[in-house]
């Protein structure tokens, strides 16, 4: 009794978490962030602020789960996410991994759906934030790049999506391109929920038995510079080789995410 009515209550909190999230959507893009694109001219202020806004509301929302007891978290090598320039891939198991993400890093730039920018309740934090948009076709590598080498702090995951539940997972070879075109060195991050949530496919009110665990962990930088030289210099093969590598890199922790 005592254990379904933990599980009742997660349902419940889950849902003013999520409801929490949303209204502070509709602050930000309608209240917010057209004040500050009215008062700050300065471009690059202007997304300065607008990124850090962003970042701490992530992390209000994060600590807001875990208050509520929708989950617990563990980060290990923290320390190496605090550094200008970054190129940051993860494996993409749930539905908040971005928000973890952004909430760690106070300067982050990410690729979003070009739909955003439209959306009345998205625009403002997009026009803001000054986040890629996926519209771009062939520049988009060029952007990353781009954004890599201004020093900001890009966050992509390979996948493109959510890991299948069944933790198969296919790899684009685009975060490749971007590494090995802008000679940008990659900062892993693997990201582990146990049990089982908040999945591709799974309705955010179908709570596990027990809250959700998520374990953070920023590997050692991956050079891509062997890969060049590997490949004798041809970018294509490079991609191909590198993206090989990135799927076996991830794929112990897929694996451990749809056994849990």
């Amino acid at each position: 009794m005592l254990k379904r009515s933990e599980r009742g209550w997660r349902i419940v909190a889950t849902a003013l978490a999520f409801s929490a999230f949303g209204l502070g959507g509709v602050v930000l893009g309608l209240i917010f962030f057209p004040l500050l694109h009215l008062f700050i001219r300065r471009s690059a202020q202007k997304t300065r602020i607008a990124r850090l806004t962003i970042h701490y509301s992530f992390r209000f929302f994060i600590e807001l789960m875990r208050v509520l007891g929708i989950l617990r978290y563990h980060i290990k090598g923290i320390e190496k996410l605090h550094r200008p320039g970054l190129l940051i891939l993860a494996n993409h198991p749930t539905l908040i991994d971005v928000v973890f993400l952004i909430s760690l890093v106070k300067n982050a730039d990410c690729v979003v759906k070009a739909g955003l920018a439209q959306n009345p309740f998205t625009r403002g934090p997009i026009r803001g934030t000054a986040y890629i948009r996926n519209n771009s076709g062939s520049q988009l590598i060029d952007d990353c790049i781009a954004s890599v080498h201004a020093g900001n702090n890009l966050i992509i995951f390979p996948e493109g999506t959510r890991t299948a539940t069944d933790g198969t997972m296919k790899l684009q070879r685009g975060a490749a391109n971007i590494a090995l075109r802008g000679q940008c060195n990659i900062t892993p991050v693997t990201i582990r929920c146990q049990p089982l949530s908040l999945t591709k496919g799974l309705p955010w009110w179908k709570v596990p038995a027990s809250r959700m665990i998520f374990t953070l962990e920023v590997g050692d930088d991956i050079a891509v510079t062997p890969f060049l030289e590997q490949a004798a210099g041809e970018t294509a093969l490079a991609a191909r080789q590198l993206t090989r590598y990135l799927h076996h890199y991830f794929l112990p922790e897929n694996t451990a995410h749809a056994g849990a």
